[in-house]
Parts: C-alpha cells; sequence; structure tokens
C-alpha cells in the first residue's frame, strides 16, 4: 500500500516540478511550430499531451501515460521516449553498468568488511578503513578523470567509452566477431566506468559490515558458539554474518539510488552511451519529456529496490512480519 501511495506522489511531484519549470510550455510550443513536422505529427503532439486543455486535464493525460509507460515523442530526435529507451541499447548498458558495479561493491565491500572485523586495529584494518573512506568521499567524475588519465591516456589498457557498431566492424560489414572477441571488448569498454563505481560505493558496504559484525562478534551466543568448540569460519559465515546482514539489506537498497545517481555522471565522463548519459544531453537540450520519462524510471527503480529489501527482510528474519 505504501509502495503505491509513494508512486503516486512521484507522478505528482514530477508533474507539478516540470508544470513549473521555466521554458516548458514554450519549449514545447516552440517544437510544434517546427517547420520539418507534419500537420499530422504537430496534431499528434498536441493530443498527446493535451495543450488545448487546461492543468487538470493535462495531468489526467500525464498520468494515464505514464502509467502505460507512453512518454511522448523526444523533442530532439522527434521518436518516441519509450522507443529510443529500448530499441537504442542506453537500457542495455545502463544495466550492464549499474549491475556490474553494484554486484561487485557489495561482494567486495562485505568480503572486505568480514575480514577486517576480526583484526580490529590492525595495519589491515587501518588501511582498509582509510581507503574506504577516500574512495568514498572522492567526486565520482574526479575518480573517472584519474582512471581515463592513468589507464586510457598512458598506459591504453582500457579505452573510455561504450561499444559502439563500429567497433564491430559493422559499418562496412554486418558480420559480428566471434563472441569471445565480442566480450573482450566489451569488458575493456567497461572495466573503467564500472571500476569508478565500485571505489565510490564499496566503501559504504564495508564499513557497516565491520561495524555490525564487530557487534555481533560480541553478543553471548557467539561466546555460547565457541565454547562447544565450531570452528572460526563457521562462526563466523553462519552465526555472525547472518544476523549482521539486515542492516547490509537495508544499506543495498538505499545505496542504489546513489550508484544510479553516480551513474549519470559517470556515463558522462566516459561517453558511456547509457541512460545518464542520455539524461545528461537532456537536460543540455531542454528535452523535457526525455526527462520527465527518466526522473520516473529512476523514482521507480528505487521505490522497487526498497521494496525488494523489505520482502528480503522478511526471508531473512523470520521475526519480520508484514500486515
Amino acid at each position: 500500500m505504501y509502495t503505491v501511495v509513494l508512486v503516486f506522489f512521484v507522478i505528482v511531484l514530477n508533474f507539478v516540478i516540470f508544470e513549473a519549470m521555466p521554458g516548458y510550455q514554450g519549449s514545447l510550443y516552440t517544437v510544434l511550430a517546427n517547420p520539418r513536422l507534419s500537420t499530422e505529427q504537430r496534431n499528434q503532439q498536441i493530443a498527446l499531451y493535451g495543450l488545448t486543455g487546461d492543468p487538470w486535464t493535462r495531468f489526467v493525460t500525464y498520468v494515464r501515460n505514464l502509467l502505460t509507460f507512453q512518454f511522448g515523442y523526444s523533442y530532439k530526435d522527434n521518436l518516441p521516449v519509450s522507443e529510443l529507451i529500448v530499441s537504442s541499447g542506453r537500457l542495455f548498458n545502463t544495466l550492464l553498468l549499474l549491475g556490474t558495479s553494484t554486484v561487485l561493491s557489495i561482494v567486495i565491500g562485505t568480503l572486505l568488511g568480514i575480514v577486517v572485523s576480526r583484526r580490529r586495529g590492525s595495519s589491515l584494518d587501518n588501511l582498509m578503513v582509510t581507503g574506504s573512506l577516500t574512495t568514498f568521499s572522492l567526486p565520482t567524475f574526479f575518480m573517472g578523470i584519474l582512471l581515463i588519465f592513468a589507464f586510457a591516456l598512458t598506459f591504453h589498457w582500457f579505452p573510455p567509452g561504450s561499444v559502439t557498431p563500429s567497433l564491430w566492424g559493422q559499418t562496412n560489414n554486418p558480420v559480428l566477431p566471434p563472441l569471445w572477441l565480442q566480450l573482450l571488448i566489451r569488458i575493456q569498454h567497461l572495466f573503467l566506468p564500472a571500476l569508478t563505481l565500485t571505489l565510490f560505493s564499496y566503501g559504504g558496504f564495508l564499513l557497516l559490515t565491520r561495524a555490525t559484525m564487530m557487534e555481533t562478534l560480541n553478543e553471548d551466543y557467539i561466546l555460547t558458539a565457541r565454547a562447544k568448540g565450531l570452528s572460526g569460519r563457521v562462526i563466523l559465515l553462519h552465526h555472525a554474518f547472518k544476523n549482521a546482514s539486515l542492516p547490509l539489506i537495508t544499506a543495498s537498497a538505499l545505496s542504489f539510488g546513489s550508484i544510479l545517481g553516480g551513474a549519470i555522471i559517470t556515463e558522462t565522463v566516459f561517453n558511456w552511451d547509457g541512460l545518464g548519459l542520455w539524461l545528461y544531453t537532456a537536460v543540455l537540450y531542454k528535452d523535457f519529456p526525455v526527462m520527465q520519462a527518466m526522473f520516473y524510471i529512476i523514482a521507480l527503480c528505487v521505490i522497487a529496490a526498497n521494496l525488494v529489501s523489505d520482502i528480503l527482510y522478511g526471508i531473512v528474519d523470520p521475526r519480520v512480519r508484514y500486515e
């Protein structure tokens, strides 16, 4: 129920922000006055956006379009926004980047947090905490520029930018290269932006895992497990980590929004042809339908991530029940 109310609030807020934005209607009428548009296209966009109606009529039309994922036509490309999202490959590129960096951040941060929780105050603990705080504090664009300078410009190991058809040789030859070569090229182009987002976000998981594990290792049932003669690995993974993992589930859901926001900057720095770079271009061109669609999709992704975390809470901890 709360998820439905939150989605409706996002829809209303998205409409109010763009309705009150200076130049929204003016920019739209400028596009409609474009001589390259035919009469049929002009009438289609007028009906689609409900320009001839009052604000309430436009709002009802807007809600109906958003619930059916009809985001209108891009001002810049004069094509349906939903078609540009799916068929252009931007959605795949962003999901690939976010999926890779999110999984690496959670796995690396959690594993390092478990390791240093047993060595509190050691040189390894101080090194890991300092390094995680440093990378977590640096802006993603700054780390991205440093990585481009080091690995792309100096050593020429990993080229920035996403994979384009010209890299497959499809400009003059429609035949794709072997599958192993396609994977190698994708990994080379994915490495730097994924590394940037991973360095930015793994520190939070490391620090949270370290704190929760140290607190859990001091509990009475851990002392009982040690008294029974259980091995340190069994105590650490099957007893301590299982009970310390609940805050990590919440952190994973909350971090998705920050990783997604960081992906917008990272895609721009590395010229990664994803939804983040597309949103940045839409802001420059004042492409309001694209901006509305992207803000709506980002909000839905964050809401869905938090909903999944609530469900996982009930699975991991049977004491958690939802009415």
